[in-house]
């Protein structure tokens, strides 16, 4: 499913117009964006749990040449799902 895709569901699910729910699912994403650059959490009851990890700096390999190179330390996002969604997923 693409954004547009996903646009159209939620238009269709909470009876809003295509534009209405594009501006809302834009507003939910800066929010959620948001939240994670200031370093929260970010927890949708039923559905799972934004969070952002750090990654420490490690060396690696360029395949092509063997030559080692520095891989700077990061910040990750990350999403664990929550019970109600892994029980959707796995529901038979």
């Amino acid at each position: 499913m693409n954004k547009q895709e996903l646009v159209d569901a939620i238009a269709k699910h909470a009876g809003l117009t295509k534009t209405d729910a594009a501006k809302a699912l834009d507003a939910t994403t800066a929010a959620v964006s948001a939240a994670l650059k200031k370093g929260d959490e970010v927890r949708i009851t039923n559905f799972g749990t934004f969070t952002v990890v750090k990654r420490s700096a490690t060396t690696g390999r360029n395949p092509h040449t063997g030559a080692a190179i520095k891989i700077p330390a990061s910040k990750q996002p990350k999403f664990r799902a929550g019970k109600g969604l892994k029980e959707v997923v796995n529901k038979k």
